[in-house]
């Protein structure tokens, strides 16, 4: 689960440094990714508390 976790925050880090990239053409799909991924860590997190797995 650990690795799961710092997997997923890296990938988060390198979303949020594409995202704020100058000249990003891609910007409006970044944000869009960006939500999509903070969206699904919270829905995991407290699917993770709901069920008592932590």
């Amino acid at each position: 689960m650990r690795r799961n976790s710092i997997t997923t925050v890296l990938v988060l880090g390198l979303l949020l440094v594409t995202l704020f990239a100058p000249f990003s053409a891609l910007a409006l799909l970044m944000l869009f990714v960006f939500v999509s991924v903070v969206g699904s860590m919270v829905w995991t997190l407290v699917r993770t508390l709901v069920q008592g797995d932590a």
